[in-house]
């Protein structure tokens, strides 16, 4: 970031952010962050289509999920939309 952009804490309220998410780090947004019970998750990887910040990633050499919460803002759609209830959302 140059010295003539401002950051997310220095706009406007209701201003619109002119990079995206993958360029700008988010995840200090949040005040609530998906903690995943690998006991109950099945891998179905709903999860991760649901993302609406791609914060999640099926990471092939692990065969398993990472939550990216630099990106993650909390919103807790892949808490909601896992079938077996494995995502809990917790106060960060």
């Amino acid at each position: 970031m140059t010295a003539e952009e401002k950051g997310w804490r220095e706009i406007s309220i209701a201003a619109v952010c002119w990079k995206s998410s993958t360029e700008f780090l988010t995840g200090d947004w949040k005040t609530y962050k998906p903690v995943r019970d690998l006991e109950k998750c099945t891998k179905c990887l709903l999860c991760t289509i649901f993302c609406p910040d791609g914060a999640i990633h099926w990471k092939p050499e692990k065969e398993d999920i990472e939550f990216d919460y630099n990106f993650c803002k909390g919103c807790g759609v892949c808490a909601n939309e896992c079938p077996v209830k494995a995502i809990e959302m917790r106060l960060e």
